[in-house]
């Protein structure tokens, strides 16, 4: 992509207005705790006192509204710690030009290096160097400079207190993250009818997993629906898969392709009204027309073989997810949950199998509840995902930051790019005749990102919104020329717009924050024509200040994607060796040791999408793997996992015999992975030749009819699509050794 063309799309992406689910009381809440604190300081202290009290609170608020699964009163006290300690800092060194400058640019190398340990941590840094930065304006005594900090902690104090007294949803993150995996399922249930080979996006089955890491604290005091049910999520997934593919499950065409569609249908119908039940805290509401789906038929089209054991399973899982989402809140699970009327007699499985086989009864991974295992019978911290407290974050954040400090990490690039900034917009806003000199680095501390693509599209959104956002503020003093408290009260409305709308896209964001900022300078006495002027001024100069900085000392995400997409595909082979090898060896099945390699696998999987989305819009040639190639790659190893999936969703009975074609196959993958792995890196030709003669053994002993050998055919046709995909050179031969 050229440069011109990235400064299109990023530009155009910096001015989209997304539309998202809007959380009005949790936004006046936050407004509220900013009204509250201007208002006190401004009643008892002076107008300079309130402008600066206001920082802390607002920085809180937006520290709370970030997308993390810790609870909103710590992110609110840890923002207003940093901030405490920031203006404490920047008042003591504001009186010293050189003092300041040096600790500014290591403030903000810090700030820059907290991206290594989460972008809420990244976040909630930029606010503490935009803090410091703004205390230059106020210099002080060190006395002075602790009131200041203390006022600006409690401006995070008082919104870390509404927080706990007026709680609204307290566990709504964590319910919406499981109802968004359950609605994902029941979309990929629906979409399965159509196209029996369809995507399914494993994000919201992440992020449920996500949400589930909790502290022991919140495992005891976590509501009913929330304990356990996301493994249930997790099983139903692979079911809904195998049931639709018209390899491994039924045929194409004709009746039993039929009878699949109504289970899908019906499937996804139950499914979202589960969602809809965990989101809101209300019982499952289901059609009758879908229950009876869901039953038996007592003539009709029947399934047969595969299929009949995946309809089966999926009848077992939707009545034990409905069971579970079904019971109130102060409710305990039954000790013996009522069997689904699906698994009758019938229609019984064949022999040897169950409706909920045997990796049902595993917990998916240690201290988490098992579908079909009573919560009320286990005690929580053992069947839970444990997050550690905030004290031993301590030692991890500082493992992150050692892991990041290599020249060629982004993290590290990013931090050397927003110190070199903040200090050279400092100095430049410094010596123009302009007031209010901070607002330079302050907007290039705020709009720059690790990657190319955020940090341009916020430089634009960011411009834009200060144009908006001063003209309707300096148009609204100029007009009704409003005292301090009507001038408080606007930028309280303007806090509580932005917290409203700060998802809807960085342009209204700014907006929202360029209007607050008229208004609360406007309590200070500050004309609004000199702050139009300067705020639009070095807003632009800040940004393009940014903007330089990543097009001179750029952290390109292109190189890496292969060493993506090779780290993907050995995931996603270690994967397929640990189901394979439960087929070999089902005595020795180990449903964890899979449950580990699925989990690395959607990390790999994730891993690339974020990295091939960064470089589809950076101004930089590919190296090493076109466009084309990516996708068609993507879509191999997509289809790799996928086929993986379909046979993890039929294990083996552990009395059934051994394979040893099974066991040669899963050790020629095994071996032939590492090789294949650093072919990716050094652009060299993949071969799966001993993968191939694995596959024809295996075919000669147990012939083509057997589901995990038509698995593995499956397999080996998306690995030598992956080979096609990466050795395909400028004239579109491909050099790949295959086996035909």
């Amino acid at each position: 992509m050229t440069w011109l063309r990235a400064l299109k799309e990023t530009a155009r992406t910096g001015l989209t207005i997304e539309r998202t689910r809007l959380e009005p009381l949790v936004a006046l809440r936050g407004a509220c705790g900013v009204a509250i604190v201007i208002g006190l300081i401004l009643w008892l202290g002076s107008p300079p006192l309130a402008v600066a009290s206001a920082f802390g609170a607002f920085a809180s608020g937006i520290a709370t509204f970030q997308r993390s699964w810790r609870p909103r009163p710590v992110l609110a006290l840890a923002a207003a710690g940093g901030l405490a300690v920031s203006t404490f800092l920047g008042y003591v060194a504001a009186a010293h030009p050189l003092a300041f400058v040096i600790l500014l640019g290591a403030w903000s190398l810090l700030a820059g290096m907290a991206w290594a340990v989460g972008p809420v941590s990244g976040l909630v840094a930029t606010q503490m160097v935009a803090v410091m930065l703004v205390t230059v304006t106020l210099p002080t005594s060190v006395l002075g400079a602790v009131h200041h900090a203390a006022l600006i902690a409690f401006g995070g104090l008082v919104q870390a207190a509404l927080i706990v007294l007026v709680p609204i949803r307290p566990w709504g993150a964590q319910r919406d993250a499981l109802a968004d995996a359950f609605a994902a399922e029941a979309d990929f249930a629906r979409r399965l009818r159509e196209d029996p080979v369809a995507p399914f996006d494993p994000q919201p089955l992440m992020d449920a997993r996500h949400a589930a890491s909790m502290t022991p604290r919140q495992a005891r005091r976590r509501p009913r629906q929330l304990r356990g049910y996301r493994a249930l999520a997790e099983r139903i997934r692979p079911v809904l898969a195998s049931l639709a593919d018209p390899v491994v499950g039924a045929p194409a065409t004709g009746p039993e392709r039929e009878r699949v569609r109504d289970l899908l249908q019906a499937a996804g119908t139950v499914l979202d009204a589960v969602a809809h039940a965990i989101r809101w805290g209300k019982p499952v509401r289901l059609p009758v027309e879908a229950m009876a789906v869901l039953e038996v038929p007592a003539s009709g089209p029947m399934l047969h073989g595969a299929a009949r054991r995946s309809a089966l399973r999926l009848m077992a899982l939707l009545a034990e997810v409905v069971e579970s989402a079904d019971e109130p809140l102060e409710t305990v699970a039954p000790a013996h949950p009522t069997p689904p009327p699906a698994a009758s007699a019938a229609e019984s499985p064949a022999e040897g199998t169950t409706a909920a086989g045997p990796a049902d009864q595993e917990a998916d991974r240690p201290g988490e509840p098992t579908g079909g295992q009573p919560v009320a019978q286990v005690a929580p911290a053992r069947h839970t995902l444990l997050r550690p407290t905030v004290p031993r974050l301590v030692p991890l954040a500082l493992r992150a930051l050692h892991r990041e400090l290599r020249w060629g990490s982004p993290v590290l690039r990013h931090a050397m790019r927003l110190a070199a900034v903040a200090c050279a917009g400092y100095l430049l806003g410094s010596l123009l005749p302009l007031g209010h000199g901070y607002w330079a680095p302050m907007a290039s501390v705020m709009v720059m990102r690790p990657d190319f693509e955020q940090t341009y599209a916020r430089g634009v959104a960011r411009f834009t919104g200060t144009l908006v956002g001063v003209a309707l503020g300096g148009a609204v003093m100029a007009l009704a020329r409003p005292d301090e408290w009507v001038s408080a009260g606007l930028a309280v409305v303007c806090v509580g717009l932005m917290y409203l709308l700060m998802r809807t896209g960085f342009t209204v964001a700014s907006a929202c924050i360029s209007a607050y900022v008229v208004f609360l300078l406007g309590i200070a006495g500050e004309g609004w024509s000199q702050t139009v002027q300067d705020r639009v001024g070095l807003t632009l100069l800040g940004g393009l200040l940014a903007m330089a900085a990543y097009a001179l000392f750029p952290a390109w995400e292109t190189p890496k994607l292969r060493d993506r997409l090779a780290d993907w595909l050995q995931a996603n082979g270690r994967y397929a060796v640990a189901v394979f090898g439960g087929h070999a060896h089902p005595l020795e099945r180990r449903p964890r040791h899979v449950r580990d390699a699925l989990l690395d696998a959607r990390a790999a999987r994730l891993a690339w999408e974020q990295s091939e989305a960064r470089a589809q819009a950076e101004p930089v040639r590919h190296r090493g793997i076109s466009r084309r190639s990516a996708g068609a790659a993507q879509t191999a190893l997509s289809t790799m996992g996928r086929v993986t999936m379909l046979l993890e969703a039929h294990p083996p009975d552990r009395s059934a015999p051994a394979s040893p074609a099974a066991e040669e196959f899963a050790a020629a993958l095994r071996v032939a992975l590492p090789d294949a792995a650093d072919a990716v890196r050094a652009r060299q030709p993949l071969d799966w030749t001993a993968v191939h003669a694995a596959l024809d053994a295996w075919r000669t002993r147990e012939g083509t009819d057997a589901l995990p050998v038509r698995c593995a055919e499956l397999l080996v046709d998306a690995l030598d699509e992956l080979a096609g995909a990466l050795s395909r050179g400028p004239g579109g031969k491909n050099r790949a050794r295959r086996r035909v």
